[in-house]
């Protein structure tokens, strides 16, 4: 097989936002310290990072595990969590690293604040995402969630309303809906919390992919941020692969002398993407 000789490029602006480097800092430091620390449900949606940091003693638990624990130390990951962790961990002695985003933290405040109010509220967000159940937390669970405004077609909604929107979601989508429920003759009122770290991302991305034959976008299949940002990796640049490692690589994507960017979700880890830039560069 001959060389194929590809000009391979990160995007550096891609990679892990400020929350999830706080939050894997904040793990690494007590890892070091200890040895070991418990993390209540995966801290970054990068199974790659995962396998990364339980080498290093990172033990991932469950809310059901939690319940179990007693006088141990446990880490909140950057999406938060909803108030029943924080009720269970003063009940059972456990000491809470918290690494929620401030972002997350704000959003779940003004969700409470807007509840507390008699506000109805509406979700836009991914069902059973760990950030969505920390924001319906807020509500006791009343918010009504949907990830799609074809969910809200046969569904019998309050005439007025507050919109919040899942961190991570796309801030055209979010706008679009809130333009389509007025259009239905609802009265809404928009909160828009969808982090500017990820729609600046959203935005710039565009500028990045159009400067190559193929894109390589690597992301793990969890990351609902990946989602977002492979879709407008493919808009502007259709021969975009969604890869989550370097095995998922195939020379027959490529052409011989192919320009090669490589861009990736919030949540995926820089040496990941170097390790991709390292196995195209082999062929």
């Amino acid at each position: 097989m001959g060389t194929y000789n590809l000009q391979v490029s990160i995007d550096q602006d891609s990679g892990f936002c400020f929350g999830v480097v706080y939050a894997i800092d904040m793990a690494e430091e007590i890892l070091e310290q200890d040895g070991y620390l418990y993390c209540l449900g995966d801290i970054v949606h990068n199974d790659e990072e995962v396998e990364r940091l339980k080498a290093k003693g990172l033990r991932i638990i469950d809310h059901e595990a939690l319940k179990t624990l007693h006088h141990e130390k446990v880490l909140i990951r950057a999406h938060g969590e909803a108030p029943d962790t924080y009720r269970t961990a003063l009940e059972n002695d456990i000491t809470l690293i918290d690494a929620s985003c401030p972002v997350v933290l704000k959003l779940q405040n003004r969700i409470k604040t807007s509840y507390d109010d008699n506000e109805q509220i509406l979700i836009f967000g991914k069902h059973g995402h760990a950030e969505v159940i920390g924001l319906q937390g807020q509500t006791n669970g009343d918010a009504r969630v949907f990830m799609d405004i074809a969910e809200l077609d046969d569904v019998e909604l309050p005439s007025k309303f507050t919109l919040y929107s899942q961190t991570t979601k796309s801030t055209e989508k979010f706008y679009a809906i809130k333009e389509e429920l007025m259009r239905r003759g609802y009265e809404v009122k928009a909160n828009d919390t969808i982090c500017r770290q990820v729609s600046n991302r959203d935005k710039d991305l565009h500028k990045f992919v159009v400067q190559f034959d193929k894109i390589v976008f690597v992301s793990g299949k969890k990351s609902s941020n990946g989602k977002v940002l492979y879709e407008v990796c493919k808009k502007h640049n259709p021969n975009t692969y969604f890869v989550s490692s370097e095995e998922e690589l195939n020379p027959s994507m490529f052409n011989p002398g192919d320009k090669v960017g490589i861009a990736g979700a919030t949540s995926t880890p820089m040496w990941l993407m170097q390790k991709v830039k390292a196995a195209l560069e082999q062929y």
